[in-house]
């Protein structure tokens, strides 16, 4: 084939190609790329009350929240829940993985079960843990009650409400992370542990020395995916708490919603959303320079 059939040739190869990204290109357009620059764009501007742009003011959006005690306090309690919740969830969804990830008879129950809270959604979910949360006819009280416990008002009471929301995301959360984590298990190539078995190696021995490294690119995978959730929990939220008591679980993304749709500030809450976006943005960079170091790619 001469030189200019092979331009020819690439050139068909290319307007097919973008003919067949067209229709992805234009719902990526028009519900993340546009939405993303319209929220940089009214972040430099004061907004009316139905959103448009009225005033330029620059970067003093962004000042004033970096100097607002409750953006900060809203930025505090994110960083809690995300450490809160991510941590333990991985930690119990892989402890749940590896125990379901062994051959016992009726094992899928409870593969089932550890799994099932993915079939549940967070608006349903929330209102079951509202019932067990209340201080008077909740589970919990009633049996601190049986205990001879103190009761806790765990919705009302600003120490103990972020740490309740965090105890319902996580219960949301490991459904998730159990099956990605059990998929991995089972990908793992049985080989290895016929030959370490073989070799006298011990259950914990093999769980450090090949499930872990083994399973390294999933366990990465899901504390990547869960940190992103993390910072944009919102339902939960809105539906236990409404970011109360005393702001103590006004997460940043229901801060935004709340300075958007109720105080009708479109400009701060764009801001918001900026700032929002390059911390998940600088944690994912970090991740992947850090983090993925130790990821064992087989």
């Amino acid at each position: 084939m001469t030189r200019i059939g092979r331009v020819w040739r690439k050139s068909v190869d290319g307007r097919t190609a973008a003919l067949y990204l067209l229709p992805s290109i234009i719902l990526f357009s028009v519900f993340v790329f546009y939405p993303m620059f319209r929220t940089i764009y009214l972040s430099f501007f004061l907004t009316d009350q139905t959103g448009n742009a009225a005033i330029m003011v620059g970067f003093e959006n962004f000042v004033y929240l970096l100097g607002s005690s409750e953006f900060q306090n809203s930025m505090k309690a994110t960083g809690l829940f995300v450490l809160y919740t991510v941590p333990i969830t991985i930690i119990l969804a892989l402890f749940f993985a590896l125990l379901a990830n062994e051959k016992l008879k009726g094992i899928g129950f409870f593969r089932t079960m550890y799994s099932s809270t993915m079939g549940i959604s967070v608006a349903a979910s929330s209102v079951i843990w509202l019932f067990m949360f209340n201080p008077s006819i909740g589970m919990f009280n009633r049996l601190l009650g049986v205990l001879n416990l103190p009761q806790i008002q765990w919705l009302l009471d600003p120490e103990w409400a972020l740490l309740s929301v965090s105890i319902s995301t996580i219960w949301m959360n490991i459904g998730f992370s159990f099956l990605i984590l059990l998929g991995g298990l089972q990908n793992i190539d049985e080989h290895l542990y016929e030959s370490s078995r073989i070799d006298g190696a011990g259950y914990f021995y093999r769980l450090r020395r090949i499930t872990l490294p083994m399973l390294s690119p999933t366990l990465f995978f899901i504390i990547t995916i869960s940190l992103i959730n993390a910072f944009q929990t919102f339902g939960q939220i809105d539906i236990l708490t409404k970011g109360g008591p005393s702001q103590s679980t006004n997460l940043i993304v229901y801060s935004i919603y709340r300075e958007a749709f109720i105080n009708y500030q479109f400009g701060t809450a764009s801001a918001q959303a900026v700032i929002l976006f390059l911390i998940i943005l600088i944690v994912t960079i970090l991740q992947f320079k850090l983090g993925e170091r130790k990821v064992h790619y087989q």
